[in-house]
């Protein structure tokens, strides 16, 4: 481990429960960190702010470390195995796909058993992704970084287009999830998260465990072979990871988009090109940024509140932009 890892990973930890402090005291009323530890730590069902924060605020921030991470983590996966500084779960598709297949099979088929909604995210994940190589690889040139990003723009635009069409036929059936549409940590049900735990920490464990190959694979695949791996299996194992920590993300907060392009690119300027330091510097950065993004997004036109998913693109998008002119 480098020094600056070393040094890098007690901050970001430490950063990390301060920003998980902030994000539960901060709110229509504010509470005393000093209050916010005591609540987790001692709980009493007889103190009002210590409900608040166990039943309300508490949630809201472990779903914000949960997806940070989660998404940071597959957008790492997608980078290192396509060697495309530009890939992540939501430019290539990947989130809206999940999005589409929830939608459709929760609004029109009414299949609301939360357990079922990460599997029906995963198969429109898996779908959308295999619909988007195909068409890049099918272009001229190959699946090159370009092909990739307007290949994921053209899938996004369409099933977008069906999102829209849907709720503008039965707008009853979909009011519910108008919100959760643009990405929110607010309102979510704990079942949700109790089915979609198991997808996370699978696709994190599998994502720390395949590490180290995706860093040879990063080089090249015919260096990766040279170096003994599988690179057949080991992209289809981190594409396994990438669908289940994106299909985990959008069951619990929607489609999010941005958080995977921009955290992996902070973490390779801390701490280089290893991926066994990528990836769990990822999963905290990411942590910490949507900790920060959801304070901003309920502070910025307090009382209203804005969704989460429209910040992360507000700040995401300048960024696509700049490694679009950076790298292309």
């Amino acid at each position: 481990m480098t020094r600056s890892a070393l040094v890098g990973m007690p901050v970001v930890l430490a950063a990390l429960v301060f920003a998980f402090g902030w994000h539960i005291a901060v709110g229509a009323k504010t509470i005393p960190l000093a209050t916010v530890f005591d609540a987790i730590l001692s709980y009493d069902g007889t103190i009002f702010d210590h409900v608040v924060i166990v039943n309300l605020r508490l949630p809201r921030a472990l779903y914000a470390v949960l997806v940070g991470a989660s998404l940071s983590v597959a957008g790492a996966l997608m980078q290192g195995i396509t060697r495309n500084p530009l890939a992540e779960p939501g430019i290539l598709g990947l989130l809206t796909g999940a999005a589409f297949a929830v939608v459709l099979c929760v609004g029109y088929f009414k299949i609301a058993s939360p357990a079922m909604v990460p599997l029906l995210a995963a198969i429109g994940a898996t779908g959308t992704a295999a619909l988007v190589w195909g068409i890049a690889t099918a272009a001229p040139g190959g699946s090159t970084p370009l092909t990739l990003v307007l290949s994921g723009a053209a899938i996004t635009a369409f099933l977008g287009a069906f999102i829209t069409l849907a709720n503008l036929l039965d707008q009853q059936s979909f009011d519910s999830m108008r919100v959760w549409l643009t990405g929110t940590l607010g309102g979510r049900s704990p079942d949700i998260l109790y089915w979609s735990l198991p997808w996370m920490l699978g696709g994190l464990a599998l994502a720390f465990a395949i590490a180290r190959q995706v860093t040879a694979l990063a080089m090249g695949d015919d260096t990766a072979v040279g170096l003994g791996v599988n690179v057949a299996r080991l992209k289809a194992l981190a594409m396994l990871a990438v669908i289940a920590l994106t299909a985990a993300s959008v069951a619990i907060a929607g489609p999010m988009g941005f958080v995977g392009l921009v955290i992996p690119h902070v973490a390779r300027i801390l701490v280089g090109a290893d991926y066994r330091l990528i990836v769990p510097f990822s999963a905290v950065l990411g942590a910490i940024y949507l900790l920060v993004v959801d304070i901003a997004a309920r502070l910025i036109l307090a009382p209203i509140e804005i969704s989460t998913g429209i910040v992360t693109a507000l700040l995401g998008a300048p960024f696509f932009v700049w490694l679009v002119r950076a790298r292309l």
